[in-house]
């Protein structure tokens, strides 16, 4: 009996073997497929949203300029929510209004909105996000723009961009989906994308702004540094300037500042002479201080065409240049490739000289003379304008006060000249009565002697007049000029509540310059009614004499009854500029009162307590 095989039910062989047969498909299996579908289509859109976080991430780290950043921004979210169009605004904190950033077609344009106006003005006004999938049934929506454009919008999504603080900043907004309607998730994603977006745009004003701060600080730091070295400059000129005794010392501390200030090889100085058409040039070269005088030809030479022309002459091609004088070269000890002159300001406003910078010494920065150079040049020559001018008023003023101290000391000197004239007079007299040869020749050189003294009273007033001596000693009577000291003091004294006494322990002669004495008084008379003017008192001048081993002085000692001088300047009295704070002081009284005492080969010293101050003045009784 055979035997029958056995197949599962619905099985049916083929080629020796068994193969089920097909089952129709269940509801459950089409439900799980579905589920499948759809659970791989948001694991999709899970991974775009993590990617377009992260590229957006990315994108914002690869750049800190605003424009740039916003434009980075919209592109990544159009990828991110699979928008047609994203917008994004920014609120413009000076007029509350939304300034946009929008792409289209891959050109980025910009429109203003008001809080309130549109779906993104509401957005910002309410700070909640509005998600819209029916634009033109909602009466938010404004389709001017559409209109404008010829675009149809269908939906909206807009959310706010709040940074770290809370603070809305502007609205993100997207328009028509790609693939349908916007959903909750893609606000929730843009959301996501807006504070980032909105962190971002934080870090990036921040950035700008401390940028741009730190520019203006790095600009204000460099004008400091400039203003800085513009009053080192003068500073160091004006100390300079005030050591200057003549011209040629002002010439010399003038340029040995510039040339120190701009690197320059050589400098000069050239003046318009008072009497004569000759121009003299004061140079001198960095590498020795010292001022070499050199006439000019007319006509030529840079800063003979400054001070002729009133014209600043600029140039780095010194040889070709129509001024150029070729003496300058073996002058300067090599040929002048760069010059900066500058004409000097006189009193009447026109150019009553020039001063010059020639060649720079080569430096990193090149051997070429700078704008920077040719403003510091400006700045010299306007300080070195008015030290000129006052130098030249200062001597004049010396000029005429020598020739008025002569005036007023001929008559002196004439009368000085009876007593030697009356010897000589005797002497001949007595040589016309003498026999004998060896009296005549004695009385001879007895009147000789007194010659010698006439003649050594012509050296000192002309040596006076030349200026060759600052002061002019002569042969004082101490009764006549104390009386006219008391004269000139006692009323202006009496004024401020002083009495003042002058003891005379010695009324014969002196020797000494009547003007520059008569200085010290006033000024020694001045400070003392200044420290009495509450309580009045004394001012007492005594006038002795003394004699030590180096020889004979005159004493003239100067008391008064005040407090005395304060502890913290009596170490720095005679100082310039020390000043115990009276009103309008100046503190250069005592300085001068000592220069004078010292250019009279003498001393001055001073005690004081609080019973009054003491100063005596002690003058040698020798030739000066």
């Amino acid at each position: 009996m055979a035997l029958k095989s056995l197949r599962p039910p619905g099985a049916s062989e083929t080629r020796g073997s068994v193969v089920p047969k097909a089952r129709p498909s269940s509801p459950a299996v089409s439900a799980r497929d579905a589920s499948l579908v759809r659970l791989e289509g948001e694991l999709a859109h899970e991974r775009r949203v993590g990617v377009a976080l992260r590229e957006v991430g990315l994108a914002l780290g690869t750049t800190l300029d605003l424009d740039r950043l916003l434009e980075l921004i919209l592109q990544k979210i159009n990828d991110a929510i699979e928008a047609d169009r994203a917008t994004l605004y920014l609120l413009d904190e000076r007029t509350s209004d939304l300034v946009s950033r929008i792409v289209q077609g891959g050109e980025v344009r910009a429109i203003r909105l008001k809080l309130g106006q549109g779906i993104a003005g509401q957005v910002a006004q309410t700070e909640k996000a509005i998600l819209v999938n029916a634009a033109y049934d909602d009466p938010r929506f404004n389709p001017e723009l559409d209109m404008l454009t010829g675009y149809r919008t269908r939906s909206i999504l807009a959310v706010p961009m709040k940074n770290l603080m809370g603070r809305t900043i502007g609205v993100i907004q997207v328009l028509n989906k790609r693939s349908g309607d916007f959903t909750d998730q893609d606000a929730v994603v843009l959301a996501a994308l807006a504070t980032q977006a909105a962190i971002a745009i934080d870090n990036s004003r921040l950035l700008l702004s401390v940028t741009q701060k730190n520019a203006e600080l790095l600009d204000i730091k460099e004008q400091l540094e400039h203003r800085v070295q513009d009053l080192k400059l003068l500073f160091d000129l004006e100390s300079a300037m005030g050591r200057a005794a003549s011209l040629d010392e002002l010439f010399t501390g003038v340029l040995t500042e510039a040339l120190r200030t701009t690197g320059a090889v050589a400098g000069a100085f050239a003046m318009k002479p008072s009497i004569g058409d000759v121009v003299h040039a004061y140079v001198m070269r960095h590498d020795h201080p010292r001022l070499v005088r050199s006439p000019m030809k007319a006509g030529s030479g840079f800063t003979l065409a400054a001070m002729t022309e009133g014209d600043i002459i600029f140039t780095n091609d010194a040889q070709s240049h129509p001024n150029h004088d070729p003496s300058l070269d073996a002058l300067l000890g090599e040929p002048c490739e760069a010059c900066i002159a500058v004409p000097l300001e006189g009193e009447d406003g026109e150019a009553m000289g020039a001063i010059a910078l020639y060649n720079k010494i080569p430096t990193e920065r090149g051997k070429v003379f700078t704008e920077e150079d040719r403003a510091l040049m400006l700045l010299i020559a306007a300080n070195a304008s008015t030290a000129v001018r006052l130098q030249l008023a200062r001597e004049t003023r010396e000029r005429e006060e020598r020739l008025a101290t002569i005036g007023r000391l001929l008559s002196g000197v004439i009368h000085d000249l009876k007593t030697p004239l009356g010897v000589i007079s005797g002497y001949v007299q007595l040589m016309a009565a003498a026999d004998k040869r060896a009296v005549r020749e004695e009385y001879a050189e007895l009147a000789l002697t007194q010659f010698d003294h006439i003649g050594a009273m012509q050296r000192d007033v002309l040596e006076f007049a030349r200026g060759e001596k600052s002061i002019l000693i002569r042969k004082v009577y101490l009764a006549k000029f104390f009386a006219e000291i008391k004269e000139q003091l006692q009323t202006e004294l009496a004024r401020a509540g002083v009495e003042l006494v002058i003891e005379l322990g010695d009324r014969g002669t002196a020797r000494f310059d009547e003007g520059k004495i008569t200085r010290v008084i006033h000024n020694l008379a001045r400070n003392a009614a200044d420290a009495m003017a509450d309580k009045g008192g004394k001012f007492i001048i005594k006038v002795t004499r003394e004699r030590r081993g180096d020889g004979e002085a005159l004493v003239l000692t100067f008391s008064d009854t005040g407090p005395g001088i304060p502890r913290e300047i009596e170490h720095r009295l005679f100082q310039s500029f020390v000043t115990s704070g009276k009103k309008g002081g100046t503190g250069l009284g005592l300085a001068i009162t000592r220069r004078i005492a010292e250019e009279h080969g003498g001393t001055i010293t001073v005690h004081s307590s609080s019973k009054g101050a003491t100063f005596k003045l002690r003058l040698p009784q020798t030739e000066v």
